[in-house]
């Protein structure tokens, strides 16, 4: 995977978009993977998760944090 942190995300999901903007103001460098254009991508999130089909994950340094629960 890649070397920045991960973050998954759904256009359904408005806590995704709430996880970005706040990693987006506190100016943290991330991929984005929107599992709507890369839904190849849901085999990878089911790995993370344990099977959980749910979005915001965000990935980093080998820490899950699924959902959102505000970031700092």
């Amino acid at each position: 995977m890649c070397k920045n942190p991960i973050l998954f995300t759904h256009p359904d999901c408005s806590y995704s978009d709430i996880f970005r903007s706040e990693l987006d103001e506190d100016n943290i460098e991330y991929t984005e993977i929107d599992l709507s254009k890369h839904p190849e991508k849901w085999k990878d999130l089911l790995k993370i998760t344990d099977g959980e089909r749910i979005t915001p994950v965000y990935f980093e340094d080998g820490k899950v944090t699924i959902g959102y629960e505000g970031v700092g």
